[in-house]
């Protein structure tokens, strides 16, 4: 997408079925694991920037041996720091004693980060925080090797604020209100009582506290203790967690909102926020990388046996729609398909829009995330044009041939319009005069484009429409083409994300914008927004599940037409070329992305009460003047 958003968090579970020398003689490798570790959260660089961190546990250690190594960074490339490091201890190893690696066993004895089990994570920042202690994965420690809990999620959770009470009932004194720290304390106290109660059993069969512990370890049943600590999670989340003893677990909402994928064989268990990553690093076919149910996890104890346990009843799927839009990687089968469709839908409003024209109107994107789409629209072009040749010679039985010509060669006209220089952005983000800088983010290629030419621009989707407005818009209207057209392969955004996605304020969205600005026309802004906010003050005296998204009031008296002219409008400063901008229809976003149909931030229809709850904050922020979230 043109507008920088900050989105999303990547998982990576590995559980090695085998003990290091296995992987040592048939990969050549003790290193097996941490090498598979690093090629997964490199793949999932994409979703995650500002932080990065990485767990693992030792097998069979014995008592005052380490087992649970962690390392986090912030820094500026965190997956490379963090191997860096975790290659540092492997170095001082090697030199200490060179032939180590040879020596599995001796190996995970003597550096840390060497073990069966692993767990990753990439980050961004969606409260803005960016310190090491806000950087998964999290570490809830005790000398009971079954109490150690290791947790890393890509989850937002809406009801935070109940969560923590929730814990102060219990007896706890949690140290802060984030998510994160609410569901590992969460989960850590069902994890404690679990413990305590098949602990008191062994102890009436006569086992006493050193013998009791293996017990412990067999019996746990972590799909009960999920249970108990997810009962009241309203939110979207795929989270991730280690036990000191050896146990794992990935756990998926009841809505699918987030994504989990996972892959075994007498190998490995492997778990990943994105399927094409599973597929690349382990060799292993789309078939065989099967999707985490939404509610379900899938829990592996230390032996390496998987289950899959229904933990929340499941409810209507409406996994996140944005995922196959942007910001999963397109090397996934489905999500290419699905998003060279987004760009064919879009195709006949286009036609629509340049008055069938093709001769004159000239096709790109930007950026470049936007190919996919691109190459769908082309597609439906292509098609349109040999159907356009096929009805006009079987019109004219005897067609000259300078006709046969004109029409064979009739094409879509596909040029390379914008380049981004990536140097450029990195100064003027520093700069105090970025306004006047921003415009030149993009070379631009002169002489393809005529004055009677149409300029076709397919973007992913347009939230603030700030890049837009400011750079992107005022560029093209330097090669001064008749009309601008651009399209966004996603509908309008209208709605903040309240499950993992950093759009939280309603006045960041140009279609928000775009309905006020029309309110005010109409000379009904006053008395909407009046309606809308004393509605959502009511609201806050209802209970969660009886509350309704006021907002989409502001959007209900205009059609989708008339919010994209208004946006075309406000963002058509300053420049001589007529703008049209076409947005795709919901309807269309469905029929491309099926399985796909969590849709909240373009309809208003959240999957969880917790986001109606949410929506309603987030305008009273707005009425009140507030540039604060509202979750």
């Amino acid at each position: 997408m043109s507008d920088a958003i900050k989105h999303e968090c990547g998982i990576a579970l590995i559980h090695l079925k085998k003990p290091l020398a296995y992987y040592k003689k048939k990969y050549g490798t003790a290193l097996y694991g941490i090498n598979k570790m690093y090629l997964m959260m490199e793949k999932q660089h994409n979703r995650g920037q500002d932080g990065a961190g990485f767990a693992s546990i030792k097998f069979n250690m014995q008592p005052g041996q380490r087992y649970i190594s962690r390392v986090r960074s912030n820094n500026q490339q965190p997956i490379q720091h963090i191997f860096d490091k975790i290659n540092k201890r492997i170095r001082q190893a090697t030199q200490a004693d060179p032939d180590i690696l040879e020596h599995p066993d001796q190996l995970k004895e003597a550096v840390p980060y060497v073990g069966e089990l692993m767990l990753g994570h990439v980050r961004y920042g969606t409260y803005g925080k960016n310190s090491l202690e806000s950087v998964h994965p999290f570490l809830r420690q005790n000398n009971w090797m079954h109490r150690n809990l290791i947790v890393a999620g890509n989850f937002n959770m809406t009801n935070v604020n109940e969560l923590f009470q929730n814990l102060v009932d219990l007896g706890q004194h949690p140290k802060e209100r984030a998510d994160t720290i609410t569901v590992m304390e969460k989960i850590g106290h069902f994890l404690d009582d679990a413990v305590a109660k098949i602990y008191k059993s062994l102890k009436k069969e006569g086992f006493d506290k050193a013998t009791a512990s293996p017990q412990i370890a067999a019996r746990l049943k972590m799909h009960k203790v999920l249970r108990k600590a997810a009962k009241n999670w309203d939110g979207g989340y795929a989270m991730a967690g280690l036990l000191g003893h050896g146990d794992s677990f990935v756990l998926r909402d009841p809505s699918g909102i987030r994504p989990a994928y996972y892959y075994s064989d007498d190998e490995v268990v492997v778990v990943a926020s994105e399927r094409p990553v599973i597929q690349t690093v382990f060799n292993v076919l789309f078939e065989q990388v099967k999707e985490l149910a939404p509610g379900h996890a899938i829990i592996t104890k230390k032996q390496g046996a998987s289950i899959l346990k229904e933990i929340i009843p499941p409810r209507e799927k409406k996994a996140c729609s944005f995922e196959r839009i942007y910001f999963s990687r397109g090397s996934d089968f489905e999500i290419y398909n699905e998003r060279k469709k987004l760009g064919e839908l879009l195709f006949p409003h286009l036609l629509k829009a340049i008055d069938h024209d093709l001769e004159n109107t000239v096709f790109s994107y930007i950026p470049n995330t936007a190919e996919t789409s691109f190459y769908g629209m082309i597609g439906a072009a292509q098609s349109h044009v040999k159907k356009e040749l096929t009805t006009a010679l079987l019109a004219d039985k005897r067609p000259d041939q300078e006709t046969i010509e004109r029409l064979i060669n009739q094409k879509p006209r596909i040029e390379k319009i914008a380049i981004k220089d990536a140097k450029l952005r990195t100064f003027i983000t520093e700069d105090s005069s970025r306004d006047d800088l921003v415009t030149h983010v993009y070379d631009v290629t002169y002489g393809v484009v005529k004055p009677t030419d149409n300029l076709v621009i397919i973007d992913d989707s347009i939230v603030r429409g700030t890049t837009l407005q400011k750079s992107i818009l005022k560029m093209l209207d330097r090669l001064q083409p008749k009309k601008i057209i651009v399209l966004s392969s996603a509908p309008q955004i209208r709605y903040p994300d309240c499950y993992g996605i950093d759009m939280a304020k309603l006045q960041d969205f140009i279609a928000f914008e775009a309905a006020i600005a029309l309110h005010k026309d109409q000379g009904s802004l006053t008395a909407v927004l009046e309606d809308i906010y004393h509605q959502c003050q009511a609201s806050l005296a209802l209970p969660v599940s009886e509350v309704t998204n006021c907002v989409k009031a502001l959007y209900a008296p205009f059609t989708d037409e008339m919010i994209s002219q208004k946006i075309a409008n406000l963002l058509q400063v300053n420049i001589r070329s007529e703008v049209e901008i076409i947005f795709q229809k919901i309807e269309d976003l469905h029929r491309a992305c099926p399985g796909h149909l969590g849709d909240w931030y373009f309809s208003g229809n959240y999957p969880t009460p917790g986001g109606n709850r949410m929506v309603n904050r987030a305008f009273m922020n707005f009425y009140e003047g507030k540039s604060a979230r509202a979750y």
